[in-house]
């Protein structure tokens, strides 16, 4: 056979992606956007029937955003595109539609009961809809909008623990839901800044249900876990347990506080303090050896600094012990700290600070790893870093929704038009 008999032959083998797929087996698009107060992510997901390969990643620094919510939004807007657009050029396609992740200490998480009387019949699917719509109904506050109602349990008389009621008999049907609400306006505000960017909002998602989709494991969701996302801005808790999700929570510190405490402490610029922490800084002081000088730059003209690496640990240190006291102390308020089986995942881009497992174990006194995006295929090695956890877990989380069906009674952007005529 001739070597041009050869060469026509070759195309008959087709590249197959990591998963085994075939190159030109195309899957849809879920598009996850992790806004955050120090940096945006984007990650673009093609989505199969068994699984998802991640085809494109874009970052960009965050500006505009102070603590989760948007301080500036033609600023917000500019970061946006350009995360979208070095994801757009990584993918090789348009971006149209995300899901958004959402954060900040103005979003509140309780549970909330309810009843509904099935008077000895089989349980239909409307019978589940009708007692979660019954747990929804509570009181909120006229400025905050529910954005997830998430079924825990149901019991159906005198039956506990039933995952899925359907197609049972009983006489009464009784569920608990893990409700997340937002304040309106910084949701309008997201979504503004999306629509502005070229973007439709698919969805809105709490950021630490969104990590927990790309961290945590089955088991540990089953037998008690805290999830703890520190990002730049806010520290999000979210607790499962029996494969259900228990309590969240919104801190309103985040790496970016460190950063900050090097800045006035060390009397450096932003900038620099950032490099600090990320090149020498450590959770625990006690390791550091106290002969070991660093270089500090000076604001202005002035000449850098020689600093003991001790003096810039110390201060991380006791901004890191503020931080992971407070979330023990939510563990213990919220009454599931004793349900924690599987101990506590650290993600987001502060769990990358050295020693930070160790200190993390001494408060909680429980174990603790750092949780890295998992259950995707592709591009694997662009995202694999806590940075990008809720990046990936918004592709898994719009997934899920996708293949599943679920749908909200009204689209975001239906949605949006009432919560703004409430602010008008």
């Amino acid at each position: 056979m001739s070597t041009e008999e050869n060469m026509e032959e070759q195309p008959t083998a087709v590249e197959e992606t990591p998963a085994g797929r075939k190159r030109e087996e195309r899957g849809d698009l879920v598009v996850g956007l992790d806004i955050g107060t120090t940096k945006i992510c984007c990650v673009v997901g093609e989505v199969f029937e068994d699984g998802i390969d991640i085809i494109g990643v874009g970052t960009a620094p965050s500006l505009g955003m102070r603590k989760g919510v948007v301080v500036n939004i033609e600023s917000t807007v500019a970061s946006i595109r350009k995360a979208v657009k070095m994801a757009e050029d990584t993918a090789g396609c348009d971006l149209e539609s995300v899901y958004v992740g959402i954060a900040g200490n103005h979003i509140k998480g309780f549970n909330s009961p309810g009843i509904l009387a099935i008077n000895g019949r089989e349980i239909k699917q409307s019978d589940i809809q009708e007692v979660i719509n019954a747990a929804r109904t509570v009181k909120i506050s006229e400025n905050q909008q529910v954005i997830h109602v998430l079924p825990q349990e149901y019991m159906v008389d005198d039956h506990t623990g039933i995952q899925n009621p359907l197609g049972m008999t009983g006489v009464r049907l009784v569920t608990n839901v893990h409700i997340v609400t937002a304040d309106i306006g910084a949701v309008h505000n997201m979504v503004t800044c999306c629509n502005k960017a070229g973007l439709q909002v698919a969805d809105l998602v709490l950021e630490s249900i969104a990590s927990a989709k790309s961290v945590l494991t089955p088991d540990e969701t089953e037998l008690g876990v805290a999830l703890v996302d520190i990002g730049g801005g806010t520290t999000d808790i979210a607790v499962f347990y029996e494969g259900t999700i228990r309590h969240t929570c919104e801190l309103g510190l985040g790496g970016h506080n460190l950063t900050n405490d090097l800045s006035v402490g060390l009397r450096t610029p932003l900038a620099e303090a950032e490099r600090l922490k990320e090149d020498y800084g450590s959770a625990l002081s006690s390791i550091i050896k106290p002969n070991h000088v660093v270089d500090v730059p000076s604001v202005g003209d002035r000449e850098p600094r020689r600093v003991t690496q001790k003096v810039l640990v110390d201060i991380i240190e006791a901004r890191m012990v503020e931080i992971l006291e407070m979330v023990d102390r939510e563990l213990a308020f919220s009454g599931q700290k004793n349900r924690i089986n599987a101990g506590v995942v650290l993600t987001g881009g502060t769990a990358l600070l050295a020693n930070l497992v160790d200190l993390a174990e001494q408060i909680f006194d429980l174990p603790v790893r750092i949780g890295y995006p998992g259950g995707v295929g592709g591009r694997v090695e662009d995202i694999y870093t806590p940075r990008c956890t809720t990046g990936v877990g918004l592709v898994i989380y719009g997934r899920e929704h996708q293949l599943s069906g679920l749908h909200r009674e009204a689209g975001v952007v239906d949605k949006m038009k009432g919560w703004f005529r409430k602010i008008m």
